[in-house]
């Protein structure tokens, strides 16, 4: 099983970006699945969680401005990010919770950069 993350780029404050997080491999279910960000020197950051039945949670400083929605038929995970900030730039990391001839494990995708600036 492989994640591969999308969507990172430049964007200007108030900008909108879309992040996309495609699953492939010998998958039979995937549980949650959530996008974490990180920047130089501090811990990784849960940003937004999608659970199986389509419930979601965000951090504090996001909620309003981004939303995480999954296709279960593509195995893909999204984040739209709206309204932008300096302060979210940062490397996003997707993350999931999927059942393979294995059984559960929890896998991550390689990481997309998203940089906030005018």
């Amino acid at each position: 099983v492989q994640l591969q993350a999308s969507g990172g780029g430049l964007v200007q404050p108030e900008g909108s970006l879309r992040l996309s997080c495609a699953a492939t491999g010998n998958i039979l279910r995937i549980n949650l699945m959530r996008w974490y960000r990180q920047t130089p020197g501090k811990q990784r950051e849960l940003v937004a969680t999608i659970t199986s039945g389509d419930s979601t949670i965000y951090v504090d400083s996001v909620k309003g401005r981004f939303t995480i929605s999954r296709d279960n038929a593509k195995n893909t995970v999204y984040l739209q990010m709206d309204n932008l900030k300096p302060e979210d730039t940062a490397v996003y990391y997707c993350n999931a919770v999927i059942q393979d001839k294995l059984g559960w494990n929890a896998y991550w995708g390689q990481g997309t950069q998203v940089t906030v600036s005018s």
